[in-house]
């Protein structure tokens, strides 16, 4: 098993993500999903640094790919959709439409915002050319073991969403913008003043969840450590790491470890919660119980 690193859900600016990407390089990851994931809107304040990335994480020997928008819409999102491909690297749906551009035969991969849940859909997208597959963070554990099965006989690598706060849905309204009292059209890109997603309360001020944009995320973030030496035995070939603005190269790095045997769960939690201490964990899908669930113990380091 070894880690993938999803595309970045945020809006960051070009000198940030320019700096993310080239510490990236140096991590010990084997692959990496580029490109804007939540809306088109932001994508011309960062696109330059996409070759420049992509030349890094070659370089270091990463495996890269491209990820479509999660919610495709207008026509200048099927041009870029369609236009993902001249790049010559893997595309990764997130949205089914975006197969419309990927002719037959033609191998891509399979974001976790597509819905996985069965087999009959883990093999018709097999047999439509995926070659890899990121299963949706909600998955019950005992789905996660039939669908790896399913996976290994069609040739197609699965992933498990391992850490970050969880993707949960896309709107085409704009949760950002509205906050701020703006249209959606003329939002400002207020987006950009919460680079890890803007916590939502309840009314009780219970927390409750995130949001980023036209995404809702969870409040929480997934942390599968506990769990990686079952998935591993299951056959699941890679965690899924979500981007962060602030210690991230420490996180894969830390997860590289766990993966390798270097370092046990308890431990690499002990680090996560010394080095985020105002950063909530879940892992409660993979207790099969609900997802904002925290099971996972510290140990003394």
């Amino acid at each position: 098993m070894d880690l993938t690193i999803a595309p970045n859900p945020f809006f960051w600016n070009a000198e940030f993500v320019r700096s993310f990407y080239a510490g990236l390089a140096e991590a010990p990851v084997a692959r990496v999903v580029l490109g804007e994931l939540v809306c088109s809107k932001r994508l011309p304040f960062w696109q330059d640094e996409i070759p420049q990335a992509i030349a890094a994480l070659q370089a270091a020997g990463k495996e890269v790919a491209l990820t479509s928008l999660a919610l495709i819409t207008l026509k200048r999102e099927r041009k870029l959709t369609a236009d993902l491909l001249g790049l010559g690297l893997p595309v990764e749906v997130n949205d089914l439409s975006a197969l419309h551009h990927i002719p037959e035969g033609i191998p891509f991969w399979v974001g976790p915002l597509v819905n996985v849940y069965n087999e009959g859909t883990l093999r018709w997208l097999a047999r439509r050319g995926a070659k890899r597959i990121c299963l949706p963070p909600e998955l019950p554990m005992a789905s996660v073991a039939v669908l790896a099965g399913v996976a290994q006989a069609e040739g197609v690598a699965l992933e498990v969403w391992g850490h970050g706060r969880l993707p949960l849905a896309i709107s085409g309204r704009c949760y950002h913008a509205r906050l701020h009292e703006r249209a959606k059209d003329s939002c400002q890109f207020v987006c950009d003043q919460d680079p890890d997603g803007r916590d939502v309360d309840t009314l009780e001020g219970q927390s409750f969840l995130a949001v980023n944009g036209v995404q809702t995320l969870s409040q929480a973030y997934a942390c599968m450590a506990d769990h990686a030496a079952r998935l591993q035995q299951m056959g699941i070939s890679a965690l899924r790491l979500q981007p962060q603005s602030t210690g991230f190269d420490a996180i894969c790095a830390d997860y590289a470890q766990l993966l390798a045997g270097d370092m046990t769960s308890g431990a690499l939690i002990s680090r996560l919660s010394a080095a985020h201490p105002d950063m909530p964990f879940c892992d409660g899908f993979g207790h099969d119980g609900a997802g904002a669930n925290w099971r996972g113990k510290a140990v003394l380091v």
